[in-house]
């Protein structure tokens, strides 16, 4: 049977979101290599973002400012460690690792989300979660090849890790955040928080804002650092927030977020055909159990939502009687 029109719609948003979020270790790589540091590059990229979602994030909120009100704090909470902690390690892992791997290090933050609400809030994973938890740690330890000639640099893999939690941490507070604020509001608030902080802490000397603003090296070919910045904030953040968010609205958080993990596959295929960067062999194989692991968490959980769902429509019994 063929899928309905809107679901495809919505597949291919999702899809192009998963592609033009991949571009953005690709387009950072760029920059830092000509003298960028990773986080001045977050706050080009995050910051112009921001600035151009600003008008539809407010108007989103027109006439209910009260729901942006009672969210400042997660949304504080989410542009510091979602959206500032999260790109600023893994722009920092770009510097040491392939694109890939890095990117695939950051995946194991969905793995991370299991372990955080078993030990938190006591919810035991089921048997299927483990087993993909289990896969994609496998797949972690073939793609560090630890045993192999091109071992990591150790400092990357760290940042990549630091990515991870920050990963966790934006679909911890995403998923706590209030129904009734818009997406698009979300987004560039977090973006907008995350930018700031990343800013300030620079013009204080704690973290390194350093920018070069001469030509760079992009696909082999010399051009204007202004190229990349575009692509980081326009293709790799405007476009790929929007998309996700209209492809979201029509297939639903959950499916859409297991699609958006096609953002692995892309991101290597961008790395190889624009970088020439490709992993071993054994970095592809542990790649495709992180992401076989990574869908099999994701899957269960569908699967749950359904279960739960059917649960709530299911007709209550009817009351025995007082007297029996």
């Amino acid at each position: 049977m063929r899928p309905r029109p809107a679901a495809g719609a919505g597949l291919g948003l999702a899809l192009l979101s998963a592609v033009t979020f991949a571009t953005s270790g690709t387009f950072a790589r760029s920059l830092i290599e000509a003298g960028w540091s990773a986080e001045a590059a977050v706050v080009a990229r995050v910051g112009i973002a921001a600035l151009v979602l600003a008008l539809p994030a407010v108007l989103a909120v027109r006439g209910r400012m009260g729901v942006l009100r009672r969210n400042l704090l997660p949304i504080g909470v989410f542009g510091l460690l979602g959206v500032a902690a999260a790109q600023a390690c893994f722009f920092n892992a770009v510097r040491y690792l392939p694109v890939g791997v890095a990117l695939l290090l950051e995946y194991l933050g969905i793995v991370l989300v299991v372990g955080w609400t078993w030990l938190v809030h006591g919810q035991r994973p089921r048997r299927l979660t483990v087993a993909g938890s289990a896969a994609a740690l496998a797949g972690l330890a073939l793609v560090l090849d630890l045993t192999g000639a091109g071992r990591l640099d150790p400092v990357g893999v760290l940042w990549g890790l630091g990515a991870a939690v920050g990963l966790a941490g934006y679909f911890v507070i995403a998923g706590r955040l209030d129904d009734g604020l818009p997406s698009v509001t979300m987004a560039s608030a977090g973006m907008a928080v995350g930018a700031a902080v990343l800013l300030l802490l620079g013009l204080v000397g704690v973290l390194p804002l350093r920018a070069a603003f001469g030509d760079v090296t992009f696909a082999g070919q010399r051009t204007s650092w202004l190229v990349p910045i575009a692509g980081l904030a326009l293709v790799a953040a405007v476009v790929a927030y929007l998309t996700g968010i209209a492809g979201a609205r029509i297939l639903g958080a959950r499916l859409s977020s297991f699609v958006g993990l096609a953002e692995v596959m892309f991101a290597v295929l961008i790395a190889w055909l624009v970088l020439g960067e490709l992993p071993a062999v054994v970095q592809l194989l542990g790649g495709a159990l992180i992401v076989a692991g990574v869908a099999v968490v994701r899957l269960d959980e569908l699967r749950a939502a359904r279960t739960a769902g059917r649960l709530a429509e299911r007709p209550a019994e009817p009351a025995l009687a007082a007297d029996r």
